[in-house]
C-alpha cells in the first residue's frame, strides 16, 4: 500500500466515523422535532378554540343578560356577534380531534351550544311572556344552567389538550436527554476508535521518517556508513532506499575528496601567510575569525592569543569597526572615498599610515558570512608624497623668479622693439611670449596645488547663498558666451539654504569647470548650473551638451597631469586636480557622472550654512 494510500485510509476511517456521528444526531433531532411539532401542531389549536370559545359564550351570556335588563338591540346584536365566533371556532375544534376523548367533549359542546341556541331564538325571546314579570328566575332557572354546562365543557376540552400537551413536553423532554447521551456516547466511541487508529497511522508514518532524521544527524556529525532500514515498498520505503544510497555516495565522495580539500585548505593558508599586507577577517559577530602574520605584526596581536578577540580590541580606530558594522549590516562593500580610507595605527615611537579595505564575504547560498578587512602600510607611500609635494613647492618656487623676469624681457621686447624685427621674427618672440605665460599658469596652478596638498590653504568661510556664487561665475564668462554662441543658465530653487564656504575659492572652482565645459561644447550648445539640497549638504554640479568623457578616464581626470585622450589640450591638467582639493578642505567630495556622446556633469558638495 502507498503512503497516500495509507493517509486516504485514515482520512476514510475518520470520515466514516464522523458521518455516523452525524447520522445519529440527526435521527435525534428528527425524533425530537416530531415530539415538540405534537406539543404545538396536536394541542395548541385546540386549547386555541377552547379559550376563544369560553370568551365568545361569556359575551353571548352578557348580550343574554341585556336583553332581561330591557336592551334588546344591544343585547340581541351582542348576542349574534359572538354566536358567529363561537360557531367559527366550535368548527376549528372539530377539524383538530386528536386526543382521546375529545370528540365526545366536542360532540357535548355542540349539542348543549344548540339548546343554549333555541332557548335564546324561542318565541318571545329569552324573556317569553312568563319572564316579563320574572325575569331573574328565568334566566336563573333556564338559560344559566345551559350556559355553565356548556362552558364548563368548553373548559374540559381546554383543560385536556393542556394535560396532553403536557405529556407530549415530558416525553419531548425524555427524547432530548435520551439523544443528548446517546449522542455524547456515540462520539465518544467514535473519538476513541479515530484517536487510536490516527496514533496507530501516524507511528507508522513516522517511525521510518525518525529514523531517517537520527541517520541524518549521524551523518552530520560524520559517520557516513549509517544505513536506514527499508520497511515497506511505498513511498517511506522508497525515501529510505534512496537515503541510504545517498549515504554510500557521501562516504565515497568523502573519502574521495578529504585529502584534496586538505590540500586547498593549506594552500589557502599559505596564500594568505605570504600576503604583506595585512588581513584580517570578521565573523558577523565583529570577532576575528582569521589574521595573517603581517596583520598580526601590524596590529601587534601575539601568537599564542586564545578567544577571539573584537574588533575593538584589536583596532585603534572606532570608525574603522563602525564601517565594518555597516558592511555587515548592509551586506555591501562601503563606498568611501581614499582620503577616508586611511587610518594611523602607533606602533612604540612610530605611526603607520594604512589604506584600508573592506569587503564583504558570501557564501553558495549568498548569506553574509563575514567580513574582509585589508590593511595596506601606505607609510612611505605618504612620505613620499610629501616629500614630492614639497619638491614641487620649491621647485615652483625657485622658478616663479626667472619666469618673471624672462616674461618682462620678452615684453618689453613685443612693446618696443618688435616693429623693428622681421615678420618672422616677431612670430618668435610671440611664441615665446605666449610659452611664458604659459609656464607661469602652471608654475601658479603648482604651487596652489601644492598649498592645497600640504594644507596651508587660508580659507575664509561665511554664509554664502548659492545664487550668488552663480551669479558671479556667470559674470566671468559673459563675453566668452556671447563670441562662442553658447547659452549658460542656472536652476536654482528660491528657497534654497546657504552654504559654508569661501566664495573665492568656490568660485574658482565653478569658472574652472565652466571653461573645461566651453572648451568643448560647440556653437550653439548649453552649459546649465544646477544646485540642489541633500540631507545636511549641497550639490552644485555644472552640466554640458559636449562629447562626454569615456568610461576610462572618469576616475583618472582628478589627478595632476591627466588629460582625455584624443582631446586638444588647452590646459595644465591641474584644474582639477586643484577643484578637487579646494571641495575637500570645504569637506565635500567632486564626481563626474558622463557618458560618449551625451555630455558630462560635474558635481561637487558643500555643506550647509548653520
Amino acid at each position: 500500500m502507498t503512503l497516500k494510500r495509507k493517509i486516504l485510509t485514515g482520512y476514510g476511517v475518520s470520515f466514516v466515523l464522523m458521518g455516523l456521528v452525524v447520522a445519529w444526531a440527526i435521527a435525534n433531532l428528527i425524533a425530537l422535532g416530531r415530539a415538540t411539532d405534537a406539543i404545538l401542531s396536536e394541542n395548541y389549536r385546540s386549547i386555541l378554540a377552547a379559550e376563544n370559545m369560553i370568551d365568545a359564550l361569556e359575551r353571548q351570556d352578557s348580550g343574554v343578560l341585556l336583553t332581561f335588563l330591557g336592551d334588546d338591540g344591544e343585547g340581541i346584536a351582542q348576542y349574534r356577534e359572538n354566536e358567529a365566533v363561537f360557531l367559527e371556532w366550535l368548527a376549528r375544534a372539530k377539524d383538530n380531534v386528536t386526543v382521546r376523548g375529545e370528540a365526545d367533549l366536542v360532540r357535548s359542546i355542540e349539542a348543549d351550544y344548540g339548546a343554549y341556541r333555541k332557548l335564546f331564538s324561542a318565541p318571545g325571546g329569552p324573556r317569553g311572556a312568563e319572564a316579563a314579570a320574572r325575569p331573574g328566575v328565568r334566566y336563573q332557572q333556564a338559560i344559566h344552567p345551559i350556559f355553565a354546562k356548556v362552558r364548563q365543557a368548553c373548559i374540559d376540552l381546554r383543560n385536556l389538550n393542556e394535560r396532553t400537551m403536557y405529556a407530549a413536553s415530558v416525553r419531548a423532554g425524555d427524547v432530548a436527554r435520551r439523544a443528548i447521551w446517546s449522542t455524547a456516547l456515540v462520539a465518544a466511541l467514535a473519538l476513541t476508535a479515530a484517536l487510536a487508529f490516527s496514533l496507530l497511522l501516524s507511528e507508522r508514518l513516522v517511525r521510518p521518517l525518525r529514523r531517517v532524521t537520527e541517520a541524518s544527524r549521524k551523518i552530520s556529525s560524520g559517520d557516513y556508513g549509517v544505513q536506514v532500514p527499508v520497511e515497506a515498498g511505498d513511498e517511506l520505503g522508497n525515501l529510505a532506499g534512496e537515503f541510504n544510497q545517498m549515504a554510500r555516495r557521501l562516504a565515497s565522495y568523502h573519502e574521495m575528496n578529504i585529502e584534496q580539500i586538505i590540500a586547498e585548505k593549506n594552500k589557502s593558508e599559505a596564500i594568505i601567510s605570504s600576503i604583506e599586507d595585512g588581513l584580517v577577517v570578521f565573523d558577523t559577530n565583529l570577532r576575528v575569525a582569521s589574521i595573517n602574520p603581517a596583520a598580526r605584526a601590524l596590529l601587534e596581536m601575539p601568537l599564542g592569543q586564545g578567544s577571539a578577540p573584537s574588533c575593538a580590541d584589536i583596532l585603534p580606530d572606532e570608525r574603522l569597526c563602525q564601517i565594518i558594522r555597516a558592511a555587515v549590516e548592509n551586506g555591501a562593500r562601503p563606498a568611501l572615498p581614499d582620503e577616508r580610507r586611511v587610518i594611523a595605527i602607533r606602533k612604540g615611537e612610530t605611526t603607520k599610515e594604512c589604506l584600508f579595505s573592506v569587503t564583504a564575504i558570501r557564501g553558495g547560498d549568498r548569506r553574509l558570512s563575514g567580513v574582509v578587512l585589508l590593511l595596506r602600510d601606505v607609510t612611505r607611500l605618504k612620505e613620499v608624497e610629501r616629500l614630492k609635494s614639497e619638491f614641487v613647492m620649491a621647485a615652483s618656487h625657485e622658478l616663479r623668479t626667472p619666469l618673471t623676469s624672462l616674461g618682462m624681457s620678452v615684453g618689453l621686447l613685443l612693446e618696443h622693439a618688435a616693429a623693428g624685427l622681421a615678420e618672422r621674427d616677431r612670430e618668435l618672440l610671440q611664441a615665446a611670449h605666449e610659452e611664458v605665460q604659459r609656464m607661469k599658469a602652471l608654475v601658479d596652478d603648482l604651487l596652489d596645488l601644492s598649498k592645497i596638498e600640504a594644507g596651508r590653504i587660508e580659507l575664509e568661510f561665511e554664509s554664502v547663498s548659492v545664487a550668488t556664487l552663480f551669479d558671479h561665475a556667470k559674470a566671468v564668462f559673459k563675453n566668452q558666451l556671447e563670441m562662442n554662441g553658447v547659452s549658460l543658465t542656472a536652476e536654482l530653487d528660491a528657497a534654497a539654504p546657504p552654504v559654508r564656504a569661501d566664495a573665492n575659492k568656490i568660485t574658482w572652482v565653478l569658472t574652472n569647470l565652466i571653461s573645461n565645459a566651453l572648451r568643448y561644447v560647440g556653437k550653439g550648445g548649453h552649459i546649465a548650473l544646477a544646485a540642489s539640497v541633500i540631507g545636511p549638504c549641497a550639490h552644485l554640479s555644472v552640466r554640458d551638451d559636449g562629447p562626454g568623457i569615456p568610461p576610462e578616464f572618469q576616475s583618472k581626470i582628478f589627478q595632476k597631469f591627466v588629460q582625455v585622450q584624443g582631446r586638444e589640450a588647452g590646459g595644465t591638467g591641474l584644474g582639477l586636480a586643484i577643484c578637487k582639493e579646494i571641495v575637500r578642505a570645504h569637506g565635500g567630495a567632486i564626481w563626474v557622472e558622463s557618458a560618449p556622446g551625451q555630455g558630462s556633469k560635474f558635481i561637487f558638495t558643500l555643506p550647509l550654512a548653520r
